[in-house]
């Protein structure tokens, strides 16, 4: 209690001038608006469901494409570990799209796929397919070879292997790469929104920075913070009995 008590004393002294300061005017900038006036929008927004609605249609996008980049990140990262003349061979080409910002492929999936869902999850399944990728290719190189050597004898396909001995042994460096993953899909999914796709909270932020509304603007960025927040700590947690699974073999 006392480390949260401690946590929370510089946020709490600095909203409190925050507050003092722009109710006595020291503060005159209309941008910046007050804390009071930001929770009651965000409260508003809340009471209203706007926010929920921006927060489910980020959050679908979001997790959509997390899921999509991982599974190819996954299985092309096993490929890559497990071949080393396929690595060789392919690394150059990977090296080469990775350079390529996700942000820069959004006119190409606009074309492809129109507004909505589906573009916007293009390029965060792109953005994430990046770091879930080098992350499974470490870990897949990292796997004991003779765990390796006992598939070879018993002869198992390539699905086998990669079920019953590759992810199992590398799961835990591989959640790495999807924990980075998770953070990444956020950003892109409301970049894109701010950027070219009506809809989500970052099509909110536009909205709310268009119509002046300042309080909101800062709600929902709060608002954002929060769910990073939340789902980084779900993914923790869903990682904690693998990795004390891992630390304890």
């Amino acid at each position: 209690m006392n480390r949260l008590a401690r946590g929370a004393l510089m946020p709490v002294l600095f909203l409190s001038f925050w507050e003092i300061a722009a109710k006595s005017g020291w503060l005159v900038y209309e941008s910046l608006s007050w804390p009071s006036a930001i929770f009651l929008a965000g409260m508003g927004a809340l009471a209203d469901g706007s926010i929920l609605l921006s927060t489910w249609q980020t959050c679908q996008a979001a997790l959509l494409g997390l899921f999509i980049g991982s599974c190819i990140g996954i299985l092309l990262g096993a490929i890559l570990g497990l071949w080393a003349p396929v690595a060789r061979m392919a690394g150059p080409t990977f090296d080469a799209l990775r350079a390529i910002p996700s942000i820069a492929l959004m006119p190409l999936f606009l074309l492809m796929f129109g507004w909505g869902l589906s573009m916007e999850a293009a390029v965060v399944a792109y953005a994430c397919t990046w770091p879930v990728l080098i992350a499974t290719w470490a870990a897949v190189r990292g796997v004991e070879p003779r765990l390796l050597e006992v598939a070879d004898v018993l002869e198992m396909r390539f699905g086998e292997r990669l079920r019953k001995i590759v992810l199992p042994a590398a799961l835990v460096r591989i959640n790495v790469g999807v924990r980075i993953a998770l953070g990444v899909a956020l950003v892109v999914a409301v970049t894109v929104e701010i950027a070219v796709n009506p809809r989500g909270l970052g099509y909110s932020l536009v909205l709310a920075q268009q119509s002046l509304k300042a309080d909101l603007m800062y709600a929902q960025i709060l608002w954002l913070a929060l769910i990073g927040y939340l789902l980084n700590a779900a993914l923790k947690t869903i990682e904690a009995p693998g990795g004390g699974a891992g630390r304890g073999a």
